[in-house]
């Protein structure tokens, strides 16, 4: 992981799940300012005692803390963007995805982010329209970064050994290639199109366009240029943003 980070001299870096510092102290070596967030408080007490000064450990949840906070309150930097690392708690990928996304959106702080993930959820944040791993989880994230896969790890390369297949991934933020005005109301529309991914777009967009405008389903899509017998998961980026635009345009916004 540390080879596939490539940290330099005077960079920042926010760690998510800093455990005893196996990231934590190359990190620092390598004369990168690291602030370190860990849950538990025993480990977290223990770094902070045989860590460099360039490193602040912040012991705590890492769902509850505010992450461009963080990063603009470094000691010793000036900087309010850094690189995000860590092995991600893979019962609670999809929720540090999300905050990942929503600071992002809301602060535009990070640079880059290499996490450690559940192979399935690697698989899902790089899903591309029209395979069986393509759906919100791709969608959220690849709104605003692209997405490699850079490693995968066998069981075996952990002690204990998981019952699960693990990989490492590497986002690399950018703008968003569409335009969001409304993201409540284009998350809330992906999520009702992923939840009948096997029904046409026609069938699929109704349940949401019921409680959002008066105007049928057919001419919505029509409007977004979407062919009414299209599949959830083989709409893109672009279609998505569209047709959500469509339907803010078509009745009032639901926040």
């Amino acid at each position: 992981m540390v080879a596939a980070i490539e940290p330099r001299a005077g960079e920042l870096f926010l760690e998510i799940g800093a455990g005893r510092g196996e990231l934590t102290r190359p990190l620092a070596a390598a004369g990168a300012r690291v602030v370190a967030v860990e849950i538990d408080r025993a480990l977290a007490a223990a770094l902070d005692g045989s860590l460099p000064a360039a490193v602040q450990v912040v012991t705590g949840d890492i769902l509850a803390q505010d992450l461009a906070g963080l990063i603009a309150a470094a000691p010793g930097t000036a900087t309010t963007s850094a690189r995000l690392v860590g092995n991600i708690p893979y019962n609670l990928s999809a929720p540090i995805l999300r905050q990942l996304v929503e600071t992002q959106r809301r602060a535009d702080c990070f640079i880059d982010a290499t996490l450690m993930l559940q192979r399935e959820v690697a698989d899902r944040i790089v899903g591309c329209p029209g395979t069986r791993e393509y759906g919100p989880l791709a969608i959220l994230v690849q709104l605003v970064a692209d997405v490699e896969r850079v490693l995968t790890l066998p069981p075996g390369a952990f002690r204990p050994p998981p019952k699960v297949r693990s990989a490492v991934v590497r986002l690399t933020f950018r703008p968003s290639p569409v335009l969001i005005r409304h993201p409540a109301l284009f998350d809330r529309l992906v999520r009702s199109l992923f939840t009948q991914r096997r029904k046409m777009v026609l069938n699929a967009v109704a349940s949401i366009t019921r409680s959002v405008s008066s105007i049928p389903p057919r001419v919505l899509l029509e409007r977004a240029g979407v062919a009414s017998d299209r599949r959830p998961a083989t709409l893109h980026l672009a279609e998505l943003a569209r047709l959500s635009e469509v339907l803010a345009d078509a009745g009032p916004v639901l926040e």
